[in-house]
């Protein structure tokens, strides 16, 4: 929250609306993918709410047992990190590397806006998103990761062109994909071959 505002006066529910009103700069922290049919980036905003929607529709496909509503929760979460660390290109490794320790400064920052028991279970459940360990967080990633794939198979590869990226690098990075979801692998890996084939990918 900027030095300059005052925080208007909610009550008990003031540090609530000041956590909103300071996760409202994720909408200005722009991704490398571009809105389909449209030349403008979108922001990590967006992409929040697009993956909690696939979530609540890929519902009736997820591994047995998952708790939908974590994911839904997970994925409306997960990137607000960004706020202070900013968006890092997947493929980007060193950078990837480089950014995760002021992910974590920045999760404890913003979360611990929000009162207890808020904070900690905000906190916890980003933690349990990025070790990827439970059923949920490895559910939710497969989706965080075939999003922007599906996205750049439906703008030929947009993404992929402008960051010269290889198959081989997204190959690499998502192959994980088959052992939480080989029907979704099989299909994402058909249609990554294609886009090698049409000079989408390098």
């Amino acid at each position: 929250m900027s030095a300059a505002t005052t925080p208007l006066n909610f009550g008990a529910m003031t540090e609530v609306f000041q956590f909103l009103m300071e996760i409202d700069k994720l909408k200005s922290v722009q991704r490398r993918t571009k809105v389909l049919g449209t030349e403008r980036q979108e922001n990590s905003a967006e992409h929040s709410w697009h993956f909690a929607v696939a979530a609540m529709s890929l519902a009736p496909f997820a591994p047995e047992g998952v708790d939908i509503n974590k994911v839904i929760r997970m994925a409306l979460i997960h990137d607000i990190v960004e706020i202070d660390a900013g968006d890092v290109l997947v493929y980007d490794l060193a950078a990837r590397a480089a950014v995760h320790d002021q992910e974590i400064i920045a999760a404890k920052r913003l979360f611990g806006l929000l009162p207890a028991p808020l904070s900690t279970q905000f906190l916890d459940l980003w933690n349990e998103y990025e070790t990827g360990e439970t059923p949920e967080a490895r559910f939710a990633l497969v989706i965080d990761r075939v999003m922007p794939m599906v996205m750049n198979l439906n703008n030929q590869g947009q993404s992929w062109v402008e960051n010269n990226i290889r198959l081989e690098q997204v190959l690499a990075r998502n192959a994980f994909i088959a052992d939480i979801h080989p029907e979704l692998w099989l299909h994402i890996r058909s249609h990554l071959d294609n886009a090698h084939q049409q000079g989408w990918l390098k």
